[in-house]
């Protein structure tokens, strides 16, 4: 069954984490290159949606597994920016993967259906 609101949750986070790649990026790269920082975004927003959606992928058992699947969905939604860049942008792709935790982590956490 869908969870609609580990879902959104997801969705909410990555949006707001995208929001801080915006940032990091601009101020390391300059803000004049606006559409990549929109699809910066973006991908932050769709790996939301894809952690939003994995609630019942199981890696391993307990807390380890919100980590592993959150670590590993960031890394390979943030493989796309990392190939567009022509493997240029390490700290983003780096990012990727600990914002990967963290929206699992958020999603794990306040997405439960009652």
């Amino acid at each position: 069954m869908i969870n609609n609101k580990r879902i959104l949750i997801g969705l909410l986070t990555g949006a707001i984490l995208g929001v801080f790649c915006i940032i990091g990026v601009g101020a390391r790269i300059g803000y004049e290159n606006y559409i990549f920082l929109i699809g910066m975004w973006y991908n932050r927003v769709v790996m939301g949606l894809l952690i939003g959606l994995a609630d019942n992928i199981q890696i391993t058992k307990g807390h380890k597994n919100v980590l592993l699947r959150g670590a590993l969905l960031g890394l390979i939604v943030s493989s796309a920016i990392f190939i567009s860049t022509e493997f240029r942008d390490v700290p983003s792709f780096f990012a990727g993967i600990v914002y990967g935790v963290i929206i699992d982590f958020v999603a794990s956490k306040y997405g439960k259906n009652k």
